[in-house]
């Protein structure tokens, strides 16, 4: 063969070569752009899965996960996207009910306001004019019929509850840049001694994190509102100085509620000294009365005495009788709303404190300890019924055997006066008790004849 021919038959086949390296080194690059495009076109439509399984996902236990399904549905998905074609319509809700109907009213954001304090304050404030705007989660503590049903009676009252838990910051910021804010009645917490026992990290979730969520987004409001807060008689814990003064001790609590009351109250002088928050605290003395807690001695009691089961009455450990200073539910709304006339505004503007600001606590009670024994005689007499008294030893679950309030400090700074005696504050828990819970005509009949004689 030519040298020549030679010559072309391997330039031939190193072209060709080539050529096909060309080709594989094409194939590879496609075959990596392809790979990208179909790994991030999955990655999308995964996000697209996850967001749509979060937004429509039910869990089976109802009860439990209220307050998260309340923060998507009423929250920030129907108050920010119009979308959804809710949003203008909640904001307008959440404007109407914080407007206040007389010159010179507040406008009080209430938390809590399904519950028995908070409910009977928010009627209380919108009745006399002021802007009203309640905050609840609906947690399943007690019976959650019975807060929907207050939840109906402010809605007659024009009052708006935004469903919502407190350690949801975006929603409660959402609120407050909807409305400018004069005050905030905190009343939204965990309540009950016993049950600390059984789920103490409810307390620490609502009653400390809560609290403080609630009191971040207030400091960065503009304007800052004056704040007043629910505490609680049961900060004095193991204190035996009486009747019980704001002056006494308060370091020994005796549950764990009691310890996140009183970790409130130093939070809240945390916040009023670096953030020029004006805060007032409230000692409540075993409140009751119409609408309230079921888990409660009055109100389980008359339960279970017209249902012929027996009552445990505690005896302490020497066996002396247990008293509370039961204050009845009208004097507390006249302390809450006096704590909130005098309320000073806060001094703080963006987050800064400018000046001092006000901070108070105050004890609201009856001034006059009843033996628990004696409020079942009273319950007795209403219902018409003898009660299956089982008399034990008090346990040491956290109750404290006595109570009794000092109010000299709320009379003189706010005219504080509690008028209503346990045995009116018995008959008007028991007519609403027997309407309520459609008990026996029976029953009424005894109710109509005890006010009748009253």
């Amino acid at each position: 063969m030519p040298l020549s021919a030679t010559a072309d038959t391997s330039k031939t086949v190193k072209l060709e070569r080539y050529n096909s390296y060309l080709r594989k080194i094409h194939s590879t690059k496609v075959l990596k752009a392809s790979s990208k495009v179909l790994f991030r076109a999955t990655l999308l439509i995964a996000l697209v899965l996850v967001l749509l399984f979060a937004v429509n996902y039910h869990p089976h236990s109802d009860s439990h996960h209220l307050h998260r399904r309340s923060f998507l549905s009423t929250g920030l998905f129907s108050s920010s996207s119009s979308s959804l074609g809710e949003g203008a319509a909640w904001e307008k809700r959440v404007r109407q009910s914080s407007t206040a109907k007389r010159q010179h009213g507040l406008s009080v954001l209430v938390t809590g306001a399904a519950g028995f304090v908070g409910s009977h304050c928010s009627i209380a404030l919108r009745k006399r004019g002021d802007g009203v705007l309640g905050f609840d989660n609906f947690n399943d503590y007690y019976d959650p019929s019975l807060k929907r049903a207050r939840q109906h009676l402010l809605e007659k009252n024009q009052v708006f509850i935004v469903e919502g838990d407190l350690n949801d910051g975006p929603l409660l910021r959402k609120l407050f840049d909807i409305v400018p804010f004069t005050h905030v009645l905190h009343l939204a917490a965990q309540a009950g001694v016993r049950y600390a026992m059984k789920n103490p990290q409810s307390y620490i979730s609502s009653n400390i994190a809560g609290l403080v969520n609630l009191l971040e987004v207030a400091k960065a409001a503009n304007p800052q509102p004056a704040i007043v807060w629910a505490s609680s008689s049961s900060v004095y814990g193991l204190n035996t100085e009486n009747p019980f003064s704001e002056e006494h001790r308060t370091d020994q609590p005796a549950s764990l509620y009691a310890a996140t009351k009183k970790a409130g109250e130093e939070i809240a002088h945390t916040y009023n000294h670096i953030y020029g928050l004006s805060l007032t605290g409230l000692r409540f003395f075993t409140v009751y009365g119409p609408w309230g807690r079921p888990d409660m001695a009055y109100f389980f009691f008359t339960k279970d005495i017209l249902h012929g089961k027996s009552i445990d009455i505690y005896r302490t450990q020497d066996n002396q009788e247990v008293a509370r200073d039961f204050t009845y539910i009208d004097d507390i709304v006249k302390g809450c709303v006096g704590a909130l006339d005098t309320a000073e505004k806060s001094t703080g503007s963006g987050g800064k404190k400018r000046g001092p600001a006000q901070l108070r606590v105050y004890n609201l009670g009856n001034t006059s300890p009843v033996p628990v024994g004696r409020l079942v005689s009273i319950l007795e007499g209403l219902l018409g019924t003898k009660a299956k008294k089982h008399l034990i030893k008090m346990p040491r679950n956290g109750d404290v055997p006595y109570t009794h309030a000092n109010v000299s400090l709320a009379y003189r700074d706010f005219g504080y006066k509690p008028t209503t005696d346990l045995a009116a504050g018995l008959r008007k828990f028991v007519k609403w008790y027997v309407s309520y819970y459609g008990i026996q005509p029976r029953v009424k009949k005894e109710n109509s004849h005890a006010d009748e004689s009253a």
